[in-house]
Formats: C-alpha cells, structure tokens, sequence
C-alpha cells in the first residue's frame, strides 16, 4: 500500500496534547484534532496532525428496549429493572425516614430562619455579635443544635462516622468535603489573586485579544467569591499553605477510606494546590491553539466522515486564506512533512510523566501559533527558577493526591471552577484518568451543563476514554458561577460562555445525560461511571426515564445521583431507598471553620424559594404524621435491622 503523507506540525504537543475541535453543531461534523509527539531516536520529536471523527457503530444495534432514536438497547447486565417510585417526590414519610424527630424539627426551623431576608442579609454581623455574647463553647453548641448540626456532618473522622454510617443504611452514600475556610475580606482576595495569577509577559499577536483576556487575570473580578453562593472559593497564599491544603485532602481520602468503608468519594479543588497562573496559562495554550485550527477549519467546507487528512499545499492555501504570513521556498520552523506510516511510539509531551518530568522546562511547554506569522512563540519570556518550582510543585501535589487515592481504593472527585481555569483543569484530570484509571475508576471530572462547550467536552473526554481504553468518570452539574461568568464575559469583551437561559442549561444538561446513556453501550460494563449530581426534580425524572429506555438498571451502578447533605432529601432518600445509586455531599470541619460554608448554605437556600417552600411542607407533613401516630420519640431503623430481629 502506497506510504500516506500527513501534515506534522512540529512541537504542537508542547501546546494541546489532544484536544477535539467542533465544526458546526451537527454530530457529523464533530472531529478530532490529534496532537500526538512521534519520537524518532529519544531525543526528537515531531507532532501528527490529523481529524479523527469519532466512532459510532460500536453500539449495539439489537435488544430488549427501544431508545428514542429508533435503536434497540440491550440490558447491560440482563437486570435492568426499576422499581415502583413516587416521582413526584412528594413523601415526608420516605423522604425523612433516616431522621429523629428532633432532627426533623432542626431541619424546619433552619429552612424557616433560610427564608427570613433580614437574617440571611445580615447573617455574618449576628454570627459575630452572637459569638462575642456567648462565648465559644456556648456559640459551638447553638450552631450544632441549627445550621451547623443540618448542613454539616462533623468536625472530623470520628465525629461524621456515625452519620456515614446512618445515611448508608438508608441507601446514601457519601462525598466527603474539608469545608474549613478563611473568611479574608474582599481586598485581601483581590490581592492574593493578583499575586497568584502573574501578569503574562509576552504580548500575543491574536485576532480576538478579547477572546485572550477570558485568560488573563483582572483586579476588578480579583475576588472569586463574588456573586458565587454554591462553591468554596481557595486563594494562593503561599507554597506552605498549598502543602497544607494537600495534607487536608490526604487526610479527607483517610477519613473517607474510614468513615465510608471505601464506599465513597473525596472532593478535590486544584486551585488550592498551587498558584493559579499554571492553570490560567495552559488554558491559554490550548485555547489558543484550538482557535487557531478552528480558523483552519474554517476554510475547509465539509468534512468527510472517517480521517481527515491534510497535504502541505491544502495547509499552505488556508494559512494564506486566514493572513498567515508565508514566504515562498523558506523553511518554516513549525511545519515539515513526514511519512507515519510505519507503526512507532507516539508520545505526548503533555502526559503526565512529561509534566512531571524534573528536567523539562515547563515554560517551554507553554507555547502557542503566532496568528500572523504561524511561528510558536513562547506565552512568556521566561520563568524565574522559583516560579518554576511553584508550578511543578502544584503538578506534584495533584500527583501524589491520585497516587494516593489510588492505594487507599479511594475515588476522587475533580470539582469544576471558573471557565478560564476549566480547560486546564479538564485536560490535567484527564491526564490524570488515562494513568490511574487503567484498573479502575479513580479519578472522576465535574462538567458543568451551563456551559456551551460542555456536551462537545464531555463527548470528546469519552471518545479518548474509549479509544485508550481507560475507565471514565464524571460528575455532571448545572454550574456554580453563572453571574460571575457573564459579568465578567460582558465587561472583557469575550463570548460569554454561558447558555443563554435556565431552559438552555437544562436541555444541554438533558442532551450530556442521554450521549452519557449512549456512550456506556460503548463500553464494556463497568467502564463509565456518572454521577448526576442535582437538585432539580425534572432533571432526575428524565434521567430515570433514559435509564429505562437505555436498558440501565439501578443495580447496575452505571448511573448514580447526588445531592448536597442537608439539602432535598425528598430526593436523596427514597432513590437510595428504591436501589439507585444516590451520593451526599457531605462537608466536614470545626464549627468555626466551616462558617463561610454554612453562609453560602443560607444564601442558597434563600434563593431557591419554591424548592425550601416544598422541604418545609414535607418536613411538616412527616412531623405531624409522627405526632398523630404516637411517634414523636421515632428512632431511624432500617428495614435490614427491623429483619434481622
């Protein structure tokens, strides 16, 4: 067979590893833009370009149970059934079944107190003044007995043990979460950002500068926690603070290893393993470097199915076509042409052992296409030796975190954070997965469906699970920094990245869960795992309405959904009860440390009026139950503990 030529563009790992590109919004038009290192002799490299569409035919094309498409789909274990629920999620009886009456009366006065405004607007000032009045001890004991005692499990291993435990025997398992914070003020995080995010040095020369400042850090959004109620925000402080950041989430991976018998999960933020700068600079990298073949591909028209591959005189005519300055018969340092024909080790110098690597120069990696002339220039000049080190060591903390999970049998949840931290994040969890999750899955990303981008994520993160052959794991959410995104987005003058509407976000977020019941037939059983991770009742009907159509049983333990502790366990509690696999996260840590947390919880809760109005009828409804029926003094027992006597 005739030798094929391919365009190789010499160091493009250096700049996106593997990175999947989008056409239009047509499934056929989604491909793949494959940047994978050839080493030759150990010391050069040269990098494949080519599209890959992904594949589709390896489903099963006959079964049981028809989909919407007009597919069958087989059972994957032969025991698909689902039980009788009410889906209305409307029992207090089956909702609160896990809970003493006391804690049922805990539960209505906090959600009462959630909806009174002058409290929750002035809640840090009366948190003071309370504090100041009555002491420490005296404070610790008010808030156990209210917000802290619902909202959080304990201070440590010891104390959220007996609550794992409790939750597990009603069918709820646990994500645990070292929600201790500093509560600093606003100019001390606007401070710490800036110093954690240094200014870029080299002025790239990009059609969309508008587009390059999404990456960029700006005093004026400085502070994360702006108009951000549902996440814990972590700012650099030092490299001391990142270490002790990291021995708290090795002591979370312990507790979970303890207080959930390896059944659950351990939360995970990489911002607070080390400076920022290195996630907001690759994201930069492989954003730019993702636009700059958009552009190509652009030029293109229609794309064939299977591989799309390139010739040097194809590529030269749409560099010229996008401005790209090319002089005739000079060599260009970023383009040549070589016959891969031949089978050879393909390396990635983005992979974690490269990132890894003691002696490679990390700001040689962070490099990106000059738009007007099509040369790699570097994003900055250089690094100074402690900036490098400061890098290395937030790769090396998140290593030694998988590494450990890995030997604990522990799973790690990678939570999702702003977007111009997000293409980061999404490609070192990735990294991540193909090492660790070679056995099992170790390692689990969050998507987050407000997004637009977040279907083509997810369905290019499959793909390369898929064809590597590795376990995937993901955590799919709404979002948590809507306003944030969209302010900052306005005032910089980039896309927003946002769905335009609440409905948008839902049905993006109903699309990913049907590709995700999709892709799962793709795989042997046992290989995907995906958690969904929401509030929302119409999200959980439809996704249990797809698990039926897709032939995905509850004992499967394919599908898996979550809800925060504390919070819709109308929800929670009788899924865990009928079978499914349902997951709390639970935050954990002394009463003092965990205020922020607990402020986020009441302003939440504030915000989400109808949902609170809903608990606090059905926490009625079960209390008076128990009161016409003798039961005030009831005591949680589980069906299993009623049998065995």
């Amino acid at each position: 067979m005739a030798l094929q030529k391919m365009l190789l563009v010499k160091n493009l790992s250096n700049i996106a590893g593997k990175e999947f590109l989008r056409g239009n919004s047509s499934r056929n038009s989604l491909y793949r833009l494959s940047f994978t290192c050839r080493s030759l002799d150990g010391i050069s490299s040269h990098t494949v370009f080519k599209s890959t569409l992904p594949n589709y035919e390896e489903a099963p094309s006959s079964s049981e149970q028809t989909g919407p498409t007009g597919r069958e789909w087989k059972s994957l274990t032969g025991n698909h059934e689902h039980p009788e629920l009410d889906l209305s999620f409307g029992c207090g009886k089956e909702a609160y079944k896990s809970k003493k009456t006391s804690e049922v009366l805990r539960a209505l006065l906090v959600f009462n107190l959630c909806s009174l405004d002058f409290l929750v607007n002035n809640q840090k000032r009366l948190l003071q003044m309370s504090r100041k009045l009555m002491g420490p001890r005296l404070f610790s004991a008010m808030m156990r007995q209210t917000f802290y005692g619902h909202f959080v499990a304990g201070a440590d291993q010891e104390e959220i043990k007996p609550v794992a435990s409790r939750i597990k025997q009603f069918g709820v398992k646990s994500i645990l979460d070292y929600s201790a914070e500093e509560d600093i003020s606003s100019e001390a995080a606007v401070e710490a950002e800036m110093e954690g995010c240094v200014p870029q040095q080299n002025e790239l020369e990009n059609p969309d500068a508008a587009a390059a400042s999404q990456y960029r850090a700006h005093e004026e959004f400085g502070d994360r926690r702006e108009k951000v109620t549902s996440a814990r925000t972590y700012f650099y402080e030092s490299e001391a603070q990142c270490d002790k950041n990291m021995q708290i989430f090795l002591n979370c991976i312990d507790a979970v290893s303890h207080a959930t018998e390896k059944s659950g999960f351990a939360a995970i933020k990489l911002t607070a393993l080390g400076k920022p700068q290195l996630l907001l600079q690759m994201s930069e990298v492989l954003m730019t470097a993702k636009n700059f073949f958009a552009m190509l591909h652009k030029t293109q028209g229609e794309i064939d199915t299977g591989e799309l591959r390139f010739g040097l005189e194809d590529f030269d005519s749409r560099l010229r076509e996008i401005g790209v300055q090319l002089q005739e018969g000079k060599k260009r340092t970023w383009v040549s042409v070589k016959d891969i024909s031949a089978d050879g080790c393909e390396v990635d110098l983005l992979d974690w052992s490269n990132l890894l690597e003691i002696n490679r120069s990390l700001s040689k990696l962070l490099v990106v296409p000059n738009f007007k002339t099509g040369k790699l220039q570097p994003l900055v000049e250089a690094m100074t030796e402690e900036e490098e080190d400061q890098m290395k060591n937030m790769l090396r903390r998140v290593n030694k975190l998988a590494k450990y999970a890995q030997e604990k049998e522990v799973r790690v949840m990678i939570d999702a954070e702003q977007s111009y931290f997000q293409p980061a994040i999404r490609r070192l969890t990735m990294e991540m997965m193909r090492k660790f999750n070679k056995e099992r899955s170790v390692i689990f990303n969050t998507y987050q469906c407000y997004t637009k981008e977040a279907y083509n994520d997810i369905l290019v993160d499959m793909d390369l699970a898929r064809r590597e052959d590795f376990y995937f794991g993901a955590k799919l959410v709404r979002g948590a920094y809507m306003e944030q995104e969209r302010e900052r987005a306005a005032s910089l003058g980039y896309e927003d990245p946002i769905n335009p509407s609440y409905e948008a976000t839902t049905e993006m977020m109903h699309r990913v869960v049907e590709e995700v019941m999709r892709q799962i037939h793709m795989r042997p059983v046992g290989r995907m795992a995906v958690m969904i991770a929401s509030h929302n009742e119409d999200t959980v009907r439809y996704t249990i309405q797809k698990m039926k159509e897709y032939g995905i049983g509850p004992n499967d333990r394919l599908i898996c959904f979550g809800q925060l502790f504390g919070m819709c366990d109308q929800i929670s509690f009788p899924l865990g009860q009928a079978g499914y696999s349902v997951y709390k996260y639970v935050p954990f840590g002394p009463v003092e440390e965990v205020l922020p947390y607990l402020s986020r919880r009441a302003m939440e809760n504030r915000g989400v009026l109808l949902k609170v109005k809903k608990e606090r009828r059905l926490l009625r409804q079960e209390l008076f139950r128990r009161i016409g029926r003798g039961q005030i003094f009831y005591k949680p027992v589980t069906s299993e503990a009623v049998a065995a006597k």
